[in-house]
Formats: structure tokens, C-alpha cells, sequence
């Protein structure tokens, strides 16, 4: 059991080395300027997308169910984070610890929208959570459209109906604009700032994983069943992983909300919730490094395609059937397994 442990120690610190050296190498390339603008503005979506797949890897990797809503929960922490920056800017100067601040703001506020669609959800059995989940984020993108948050002197004030009705005192600001979304938003986030971000939702989920949860996580989903005949709650542990999953795609949010001057609902519709379940499902179930590559790859790859105008989107979809078909494949499957020998009791896709 201990020899298990520390191998799976081992996995974790190696996937901690490979971020750190990822994050060092591109250091490098930017100090020498190798790195071109566009790519360079892609690292903190990059390093959000990241947290996104790991987190949602939780879900529907580790625990074996279905979310279609994903991008709500980031959407939550999107907004509210940005809320969070705008309104303690005469609070707390420093720009790091207000992204800090920020971030954890939206992680909590996702989480607890997490906990409040997990509770009554997951305690029924099929794929409820994917329905919920899925009317979330929809709800969620209706909300933000029709709201207005403003601050001053006074403090806060929330409007469903515009902004005039805001009552702002002299020298007040509009943060969230209805349709217009979050304006005059200060870009706090940086490269450095997602890398951390990325290490601790690492941290999170692999600790997770291999603890007494999450093997009882794990156990509910093999066998409901079983795990429920010997004591385990299945709703405690389904809802534990559920809701830290949402409050790490919150936290992902706010660093994303936080990157650009001006954030709308769009950017946080069910297409993006697709585009990282497309993630997870090429990384690999339960597969964390797997999500960390595909990630990566997926949201450079359109970028690095734009020199072909109108058949950039049509070689992005090429690529994605040829990589599914791939790690499908029977020949590709046995020569992975040549290169990464699968340990006796093991599972297949990468868990202990």
C-alpha cells in the first residue's frame, strides 16, 4: 500500500515539474523575445482553460458524472471576481493582493452556486446533473444580461433594470452593464498569477484523489451499489467533488474575468462549456496531465491557424476527429502501454 502511494506521490510531483518547467521554459522565450504577441496574450486563457479541464475532470472524470455547465460556474466567478477588483480599488492599492482577493471571491461564490444545484441533484440517480447543470449556465448568462452593479462612495447598488436607476453619487462607476457586461474592467491578471492558480487546482484535485475521499469518490463511481452497502454516503462524496470542481472553475474565472478590459455573458455560454468537456474527453477521463496537454493545444491551435482564414475552423475540426480516432484506436491504445506500463490494480485511463 505504501509502495502504491508514494508511486502515486511520484505521478503528482510529476506533473508539478512538468507546469513548473513549462512555466520556466516560456519565461525564457519571452524574456528573448521569441514569443509573439498573440501567443503571449493567449497564456493567462491558456492557464484558465487548464484549471477549467482539471477541475471538470473531477467531475466527470474521477466521479463519473456528466456536467454540461461548466462555464456558468466559471461565469460566476468571472463576474464576481471582477465585481470584487473594481470595488476595492481604493480599499487595497496592491494590484496582486486584490487579484488574490479576487480570485477567491469568485472561487467561493461558485462553489457555493455549486453546492446549491448539487444538493438536491446529485442525490438522484441518471443524468440529472447534466440537465441542471446545463439550465444553470444558460440562467446565469440571463441574469448577467440584466444586470447592473455600480459602486461609489455608498458602497454597491444592484439594478435589474439600467443603469440610471443605479442612483450613483458623483464619481461613481458602473461595473456590470447589462448587455454590455463588465466594463472598465483592470487588468490584474498575469502569466505568473495563472501558473500559481494552476499549481494549487493540482494540488486540490490530486490530494483529493488520492485520499480516503477520493477513493470513496472513485468506489461510487464503479459501483454505487457496493459503495453504498458498506457505509459509504454517497451524496457527501458525490457532492464533495462536485462543489470543488465548481469553486476551482470559479477561481479560473475570475483570473480569466481579469485578463480583459471588458467581459461579456457570451464568453461564458454552453459552447464553452463543450470546449472544455472537449478537453477532459481528449486529455483523457481522470487523466489530469492528459487535460493539461489538450488544453494547452487547443487553445493555441486555433490562434496558430488564423494565417488560413476561412479553413482554419474546418483543419481545428480535422484535428480533433484524428486525435479522438487515435486515442481510440486499438494499435495506439497497446503502444501507449508499451511507453507507460499500467501497474497492477491500476485503472486503465491513469487512476489509483
Amino acid at each position: 500500500m505504501a509502495k502504491r502511494l508514494s508511486k502515486a506521490s511520484l505521478n503528482g510531483f510529476l506533473n508539478y515539474g512538468l507546469v513548473i518547467l513549462a512555466f520556466l521554459v516560456v519565461e525564457m522565450m519571452r524574456s528573448s523575445g521569441q514569443i509573439s504577441n498573440s501567443l503571449n496574450g493567449q497564456l493567462v486563457p491558456i492557464c484558465a482553460y487548464v484549471c477549467m479541464a482539471v477541475s471538470l475532470n473531477l467531475t466527470v472524470g474521477v466521479l463519473g458524472e456528466l456536467s454540461l455547465g461548466h462555464a456558468g460556474f466559471m461565469g460566476v466567478g468571472a463576474f464576481s471576481g471582477v465585481v470584487a477588483a473594481v470595488s476595492l480599488t481604493n480599499i487595497i492599492p496592491s494590484n496582486g493582493l486584490r487579484l488574490l482577493l479576487s480570485i477567491l471571491i469568485g472561487g467561493l461564490l461558485a462553489g457555493a452556486a455549486g453546492f446549491l444545484v448539487g444538493v438536491p441533484v446529485l442525490r438522484l440517480r441518471g443524468d440529472y446533473l447534466a440537465i441542471v447543470t446545463l439550465a444553470f449556465g444558460e440562467i446565469i448568462k440571463n441574469i448577467v444580461n440584466c444586470l447592473y452593479i455600480g459602486v461609489d462612495s455608498a458602497g454597491l447598488h444592484v439594478s435589474m433594470t439600467n443603469s440610471t436607476a443605479l442612483g450613483l453619487a458623483e464619481g461613481g462607476k458602473v461595473i456590470m452593464n447589462g448587455p454590455m457586461g463588465a466594463t472598465g474592467v483592470p487588468k490584474l491578471s498575469t502569466f505568473f498569477a495563472g501558473f500559481l492558480l494552476v499549481l494549487f487546482t493540482l494540488a486540490v484535485v490530486q490530494n483529493l484523489v488520492q485520499s480516503r475521499a477520493g477513493r470513496a469518490i472513485m468506489a461510487i463511481r464503479d459501483n454505487r451499489i457496493a459503495a453504498e452497502s458498506v457505509g459509504i454516503s454517497i451524496t457527501r462524496y458525490k457532492l464533495t467533488a462536485f462543489v470543488t470542481s465548481t469553486a476551482l472553475a470559479g477561481a479560473a474565472g475570475a483570473l480569466f474575468g481579469l485578463n480583459y478590459s471588458s467581459t461579456l455573458a457570451s464568453r461564458f455560454d454552453f459552447n464553452t462549456s463543450i470546449l472544455v468537456l472537449v478537453f477532459v474527453v481528449l486529455g483523457g477521463l481522470g487523466n489530469i496531465w492528459g487535460s493539461i496537454i489538450a488544453a494547452t493545444v487547443l487553445t493555441i491551435l486555433p490562434e496558430a491557424l488564423r494565417g488560413f482564414d476561412d479553413y482554419r475552423m474546418l483543419i481545428y475540426a480535422v484535428v480533433l476527429i484524428l486525435v479522438m480516432l487515435a486515442t481510440n484506436n486499438p494499435q495506439m491504445k497497446s503502444l501507449f502501454a508499451k511507453l507507460i506500463p499500467v501497474r497492477k490494480g491500476d485503472k486503465v485511463n491513469g487512476q489509483d
